[in-house]
């Protein structure tokens, strides 16, 4: 099981932003995939999207989609994991 970590943001500071906790999930995903920091399928993944759905606000949004190696391995396993499911 994964390791989660825990960040106490004060409702005042969601409610002044007129963000939810989904929305600023939303925001940090986008920000750290468009710094690198994050693969495409991590930042979708933690902003609580589908591919198609994260793929749409990168566009809305004028992030330019990445592709490196990562992306690849990503895609690979997935692959895989449909396979075996098809089987």
């Amino acid at each position: 099981m994964a390791q989660t970590a825990r960040l106490d943001i004060p409702q005042d500071l969601l409610d002044s932003a007129r963000l939810s906790l989904e929305d600023l999930k939303r925001e940090l995903a986008l920000s750290l995939y468009a710094q690198g920091r994050l693969s495409l399928g991590k930042a979708r993944e933690f902003a609580g999207l589908s591919l198609f759905e994260f793929r749409q606000v990168l566009s809305f949004r004028r992030i330019p989609a990445r592709y490196g190696e990562e992306e690849l391995a990503e895609d690979l396993e997935t692959l895989q994991d449909f396979e075996g499911r098809a089987a």
